[in-house]
Protein backbone atom coordinates (compact mmCIF):
# COMPACT_ATOMS: atom_id res chain seq x y z
CA UNK A 1 0.00 0.00 0.00
CA UNK A 2 1.43 3.38 -0.95
CA UNK A 3 2.14 6.00 1.67
CA UNK A 4 -0.50 8.36 0.24
CA UNK A 5 -3.11 5.63 0.20
CA UNK A 6 -2.32 4.73 3.82
CA UNK A 7 -2.62 8.41 4.84
CA UNK A 8 -6.02 8.67 3.11
CA UNK A 9 -7.19 5.50 4.84
CA UNK A 10 -6.15 6.87 8.24
CA UNK A 11 -7.81 10.20 7.47
CA UNK A 12 -11.14 8.58 6.61
CA UNK A 13 -10.95 6.20 9.57
CA UNK A 14 -10.31 8.99 12.12
CA UNK A 15 -12.98 11.17 10.48
CA UNK A 16 -15.57 8.38 10.55
CA UNK A 17 -14.84 7.43 14.17
CA UNK A 18 -14.98 11.09 15.26
CA UNK A 19 -18.24 11.72 13.42
CA UNK A 20 -19.84 8.58 14.84
CA UNK A 21 -18.78 9.64 18.32
CA UNK A 22 -20.33 13.09 17.81
CA UNK A 23 -23.56 11.34 16.79
CA UNK A 24 -23.33 9.28 19.99
CA UNK A 25 -22.99 12.51 22.01
CA UNK A 26 -25.98 14.03 20.22
CA UNK A 27 -27.99 10.84 20.79
CA UNK A 28 -27.28 11.09 24.53
CA UNK A 29 -28.53 14.69 24.48
CA UNK A 30 -31.74 13.67 22.74
CA UNK A 31 -32.53 11.12 25.47
CA UNK A 32 -35.59 12.25 27.45
CA UNK A 33 -35.03 13.29 31.07
CA UNK A 34 -36.71 10.25 32.64
CA UNK A 35 -34.48 7.78 30.77
CA UNK A 36 -31.37 9.93 31.24
CA UNK A 37 -32.04 10.09 34.98
CA UNK A 38 -32.54 6.31 35.08
CA UNK A 39 -29.18 5.77 33.37
CA UNK A 40 -27.43 8.19 35.75
CA UNK A 41 -29.11 6.44 38.69
CA UNK A 42 -27.71 3.08 37.59
CA UNK A 43 -24.21 4.53 37.32
CA UNK A 44 -24.62 6.21 40.71
CA UNK A 45 -25.67 2.92 42.35
CA UNK A 46 -22.74 1.11 40.75
CA UNK A 47 -20.26 3.81 41.84
CA UNK A 48 -21.57 3.75 45.42
CA UNK A 49 -21.35 -0.04 45.47
CA UNK A 50 -17.73 0.10 44.24
CA UNK A 51 -16.81 2.72 46.84
CA UNK A 52 -18.48 0.68 49.59
CA UNK A 53 -16.52 -2.37 48.44
CA UNK A 54 -13.33 -0.34 48.88
CA UNK A 55 -14.47 0.83 52.32
CA UNK A 56 -14.91 4.44 51.19
CA UNK A 57 -17.91 6.48 52.38
CA UNK A 58 -20.05 7.55 49.40
CA UNK A 59 -22.61 9.98 50.84
CA UNK A 60 -21.00 12.84 48.93
CA UNK A 61 -21.65 11.17 45.57
CA UNK A 62 -24.78 12.44 43.81
CA UNK A 63 -26.56 12.02 40.49
CA UNK A 64 -25.58 15.62 39.66
CA UNK A 65 -21.89 14.79 40.12
CA UNK A 66 -22.28 11.63 38.02
CA UNK A 67 -23.89 13.66 35.21
CA UNK A 68 -21.21 16.37 35.24
CA UNK A 69 -18.43 13.78 35.33
CA UNK A 70 -20.05 11.98 32.40
CA UNK A 71 -20.13 15.26 30.44
CA UNK A 72 -16.47 15.91 31.16
CA UNK A 73 -15.31 12.39 30.31
CA UNK A 74 -17.49 12.18 27.21
CA UNK A 75 -15.91 15.35 25.89
CA UNK A 76 -12.41 14.34 26.96
CA UNK A 77 -12.70 11.41 24.58
CA UNK A 78 -14.03 13.78 21.93
CA UNK A 79 -10.90 15.91 22.44
CA UNK A 80 -8.68 12.85 21.87
CA UNK A 81 -10.59 11.90 18.72
CA UNK A 82 -10.75 15.45 17.37
CA UNK A 83 -7.02 16.09 17.81
CA UNK A 84 -6.10 12.80 16.14
CA UNK A 85 -8.62 13.37 13.36
CA UNK A 86 -7.32 16.86 12.57
CA UNK A 87 -3.79 15.49 12.67
CA UNK A 88 -4.53 13.39 9.59
CA UNK A 89 -5.41 16.46 7.56
CA UNK A 90 -2.81 18.79 6.10
CA UNK A 91 -3.78 21.66 8.38
CA UNK A 92 -0.77 23.57 9.65
CA UNK A 93 -0.23 26.34 12.15
CA UNK A 94 -3.11 28.69 12.80
CA UNK A 95 -5.53 26.88 10.49
CA UNK A 96 -5.32 23.69 12.56
CA UNK A 97 -5.72 25.67 15.79
CA UNK A 98 -8.69 27.67 14.51
CA UNK A 99 -10.39 24.54 13.13
CA UNK A 100 -9.82 22.74 16.41
CA UNK A 101 -11.17 25.60 18.53
CA UNK A 102 -14.17 26.06 16.26
CA UNK A 103 -15.12 22.37 16.50
CA UNK A 104 -14.31 22.26 20.23
CA UNK A 105 -16.89 25.04 20.77
CA UNK A 106 -19.45 24.12 18.10
CA UNK A 107 -20.18 20.54 19.16
CA UNK A 108 -20.84 21.36 22.87
CA UNK A 109 -22.99 24.31 21.81
CA UNK A 110 -25.08 22.13 19.47
CA UNK A 111 -25.22 19.42 22.16
CA UNK A 112 -26.75 21.79 24.69
CA UNK A 113 -29.08 23.25 22.05
CA UNK A 114 -30.44 19.75 21.33
CA UNK A 115 -31.27 19.45 25.04
CA UNK A 116 -33.44 22.58 24.78
CA UNK A 117 -35.78 20.61 22.52
CA UNK A 118 -35.70 17.35 24.48
CA UNK A 119 -38.50 16.54 26.92
CA UNK A 120 -37.55 17.36 30.49
CA UNK A 121 -34.02 18.48 29.60
CA UNK A 122 -32.46 21.93 29.60
CA UNK A 123 -29.39 23.27 27.84
CA UNK A 124 -27.01 25.11 30.14
CA UNK A 125 -24.13 27.40 29.29
CA UNK A 126 -22.21 25.97 32.26
CA UNK A 127 -22.35 22.57 30.55
CA UNK A 128 -20.91 24.10 27.36
CA UNK A 129 -17.95 25.33 29.43
CA UNK A 130 -17.63 21.96 31.16
CA UNK A 131 -17.72 20.17 27.81
CA UNK A 132 -15.07 22.47 26.33
CA UNK A 133 -12.92 21.84 29.42
CA UNK A 134 -13.25 18.13 28.75
CA UNK A 135 -12.16 18.65 25.13
CA UNK A 136 -9.13 20.60 26.32
CA UNK A 137 -8.26 17.94 28.91
CA UNK A 138 -8.49 15.10 26.37
CA UNK A 139 -6.39 17.08 23.91
CA UNK A 140 -3.74 17.82 26.54
CA UNK A 141 -3.59 14.11 27.40
CA UNK A 142 -3.17 13.26 23.72
CA UNK A 143 -0.47 15.85 23.10
CA UNK A 144 1.32 14.94 26.33
CA UNK A 145 1.24 11.25 25.50
CA UNK A 146 2.51 12.03 21.99
CA UNK A 147 5.43 14.02 23.42
CA UNK A 148 6.21 11.19 25.83
CA UNK A 149 6.24 8.65 22.99
CA UNK A 150 8.46 10.87 20.87
CA UNK A 151 11.01 11.25 23.67
CA UNK A 152 10.81 7.53 24.46
CA UNK A 153 11.53 6.62 20.84
CA UNK A 154 14.48 9.01 20.75
CA UNK A 155 15.89 7.54 23.95
CA UNK A 156 15.31 3.96 22.78
CA UNK A 157 17.17 4.73 19.57
CA UNK A 158 20.28 5.63 21.53
CA UNK A 159 22.44 3.21 23.47
CA UNK A 160 21.99 5.29 26.61
CA UNK A 161 25.74 5.81 26.78
CA UNK A 162 26.51 2.12 27.21
CA UNK A 163 28.91 2.04 24.28
CA UNK A 164 31.33 4.23 26.24
CA UNK A 165 31.39 1.95 29.27
CA UNK A 166 32.49 -1.29 27.68
CA UNK A 167 29.04 -2.84 27.79
CA UNK A 168 28.06 -4.84 24.77
CA UNK A 169 24.69 -4.66 23.07
CA UNK A 170 23.63 -8.13 24.36
CA UNK A 171 24.11 -7.11 28.00
CA UNK A 172 22.05 -3.96 27.45
CA UNK A 173 19.22 -5.82 25.71
CA UNK A 174 19.15 -8.71 28.18
CA UNK A 175 18.52 -6.29 31.03
CA UNK A 176 21.75 -6.94 32.90
CA UNK A 177 22.74 -3.93 34.90
CA UNK A 178 25.95 -2.26 33.98
CA UNK A 179 26.99 -1.54 37.54
CA UNK A 180 29.11 -4.69 37.40
CA UNK A 181 31.14 -3.27 34.55
CA UNK A 182 31.71 0.22 35.99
Amino acid sequence: MTKQREMNRRKWLWTAVTMLYVLFIFHNSATVAVESSRQSGRVLALAKECLAGLGVESGWLSEHLIRKTAHFLEYSLYGVLLWNCLGTYELRGKLRGVTFLWLAMLIPFVDETIQLFTEGRSGQISDVWLDMSGVLFGTCLTVGFGCFLTRWKKMAGKNCGTENRGINENDRISGKTFRKKL
